[in-house]
């Protein structure tokens, strides 16, 4: 059984900064490619970043370009979400999301919700004006 597992959510102030990471354990981390995604009260679940199984192919949504950064360690199965710049509607619930990659698939990053095998419970994040 896979796990995918938040930490570092929290309140802070808007300019301020924030790191989420993501644990995996079940299976290698490795052969995942992975993503984030948040979903901000009355709002429906969006994707944030997403990064391929090697880290070379990464996506970011147009509100948090520049801002935000999406990385990676294998040798530790974690994945990380860089928060720079925060701003309060970037306040949400952030999800850890993970897809089993094969084949030419491991050289991209998955953009839908749909295309995700495994679901972290999700850490809150807000940020205050």
């Amino acid at each position: 059984q896979v796990q995918l597992v938040e930490s570092g959510g929290g309140l802070v102030q808007a300019g301020g900064s924030l790191r989420l990471s993501c644990t995996t354990s079940g299976r290698t981390f490795d052969t995942y490619g992975m993503g984030w995604f948040r979903q901000a009260p009355g709002k429906e679940r969006e994707t944030v970043a997403a990064i391929s199984v090697s880290g070379g192919s990464t996506y970011y949504t147009d509100s948090v370009k520049g801002r935000f950064t999406i990385s990676r360690d294998n040798a530790k199965n974690t994945l990380y979400l860089q928060m720079n710049s925060l701003k309060p509607e970037d306040t949400a619930v952030y999800y850890c999301t993970g897809k089993i990659a094969r084949g030419l698939n491991l050289f991209r990053s998955f953009q839908k919700e749909d295309e995700y095998d495994y679901w972290g419970q999700g850490t809150q994040v807000t940020v205050s004006s």
